[in-house]
């Protein structure tokens, strides 16, 4: 600074000297430093812009693989329900259908003995009584034959008239009680043909209510197949769902298998050493951590081999008698690690007990010695809680699962949000870039304010400035 000051011997006229100088220059170097800048400002507009276009194109690209795959996960997922419907109604139908042969003949059987039941509690009218002859006979008898033997054959026919309505009186009372005793023998074929029925429309209305709900799945699994938007909604709602609770579920699943590794590391630490470290971690810690690994794969292998399951392809495509095999062993091994468990739980509990005896005998106080009346209860928990658990982890394969599947729409959706405000901030930036230019292409002029300022005084003073400049904006 003090060289180009000392140009002159005046520092003040120096730098008057220098100013009026770098104004020249750059008074000069105006067109071309506003092409520069022009160029410049417009070629990071247009790379901004078109790195946004990309990223649009990113966009639907991966929007469009999200719905690929929210469609083929529903649809995978409507299918497993259909088959499991169309299993329930063959199950139905073969358990109706293996018994209808004797639904049949039980109510042939029922119904014959009701129509040969009836047919015998037939009421038959009884047969005309003889008086009727005999008083016809009396009546065509001449009144000139004898009015005493008229007397004698009314009398008889009254004797007899009484006698005939006891016997019919007594015969009738007989018909009826074996009528009603018929009557009631049918009420059991009555009752059972209204129990079979009675089953027979609740099998009935269990087959409609399951086509009904085969029918409602069939819908929606042909919106999902023809990919409209209603189907995708949902879907992409139900992932959402489907993710926070299967995370829930298995946060709670980590916070027992904290607690299992809690139970078992101490003891390991007495059969591997617990001075021992592997790659800066406790070897017996390595080894805990390692035995609740090995039991959740067992459960996952379990789960798969129950086609509970869908992780492993290759598990569920076995032959059955090969599955029915892997699900024997893979419940013997996890019930043999369970054991471990609660063998270690039992050790864990024996050494604490034995520290607490040491250190109580070191400082003297014998009062505070444990006897063992109650240990037993705090022992027989921790050893139900380290066969308990192992099982307990075996269901983690579930929300696994549909953690898994749900994880993929997840971070689709993430990755779309992302995308999209990556777009509008590149879209920002070649704009801000543009109106950058033009503001440097100001502040470049601000110094040169008054050379500027001249050239537009002269500009105007010369006749015609006005139409030129007119005819330049025009352009």
């Amino acid at each position: 600074m003090n060289f180009l000051l000392s140009i002159t011997p005046f520092p003040v006229i120096s730098a008057l000297l220098w100013i009026v100088l770098v104004v020249t220059a750059l008074y000069f170097a105006r067109p071309t430093a506003h092409k520069t800048i022009r160029a410049m400002s417009l070629a990071l507009h247009r790379t901004f812009r078109v790195a946004s276009k990309a990223v649009i194109q990113a966009e639907y690209s991966l929007a469009a693989r999200n719905r690929d795959v929210l469609l083929a996960a529903g649809r995978e997922a409507k299918e497993r329900i259909v088959e499991r419907e169309f299993d329930r109604v063959n199950e139905t139908v073969r358990r109706d259908l293996a018994s209808f042969s004797a639904l049949h003949r039980a109510l042939n059987e029922s119904i014959n003995g009701i129509e040969k039941d009836h047919q015998d509690a037939v009421d038959v009218p009884p047969d005309p009584p003889g008086w009727v002859k005999a008083v016809e006979a009396v009546a065509n008898i001449d009144s000139r034959e004898g009015r005493v033997g008229i007397g004698n054959v009314l009398s008889d026919i009254h004797k007899s008239l009484i006698k005939a309505h006891k016997e019919a009186m007594t015969a009738y009372r007989k018909a009826s009680g074996e009528r009603h005793a018929l009557l009631r023998r049918m009420r059991p074929d009555w009752r059972k043909i209204q129990q079979t029925l009675s089953q027979v429309g609740k099998d009935v209305d269990s087959l409609l209510s399951r086509s009904a709900a085969i029918d409602r799945h069939m819908q929606e699994y042909e919106d999902m197949v023809s990919g409209k938007d209603r189907a995708i909604s949902i879907l992409s709602s139900s992932s959402l769902m489907y993710f926070f609770v299967s995370g829930l579920v298995l946060a709670i699943a980590i916070g027992g298998a904290t607690v299992n590794f809690s139970l078992i590391a101490r003891p390991m630490a007495e059969m591997v050493g617990g001075t021992s470290l592997i790659g800066g971690f406790r070897t017996a810690d390595i080894a805990a951590l390692v035995i609740i690994l090995v039991e959740i794969s067992m459960g996952l292998f379990l789960m798969e081999s129950l086609r509970i399951t869908r992780l492993f392809p290759v598990i569920g495509a076995l032959p059955d008698k090969t599955r029915v095999r892997m699900v024997w062993i893979t419940f013997f091994l996890l019930f043999m690690l369970a054991s471990v468990e609660a063998g270690l739980a039992y050790m864990r509990e024996v050494l604490l007990q034995d520290e607490l005896a040491t250190s109580a005998l070191l400082r003297g106080d014998v009062t505070q010695v444990l006897s063992g009346q109650y240990l037993w209860i705090t022992t027989a928990a921790q050893m139900g809680m380290g066969f308990i658990l192992p099982f307990a982890l075996t269901f983690v394969a579930i929300p696994l699962e549909t953690f898994v599947h749900s994880l993929r729409t997840v971070v689709g959706l993430l990755m779309i949000g992302l995308l999209r405000m990556l777009s509008i901030v590149l879209r920002l930036i070649g704009n801000a870039c543009r109106y950058l230019g033009a503001l440097t292409e100001q502040l470049y002029d601000l110094p040169l304010f008054i050379p500027l300022w001249l050239e537009e005084r002269n500009g105007s003073a010369r006749p015609g400035s006005g139409d030129s400049r007119t005819s330049e904006v025009t352009s």
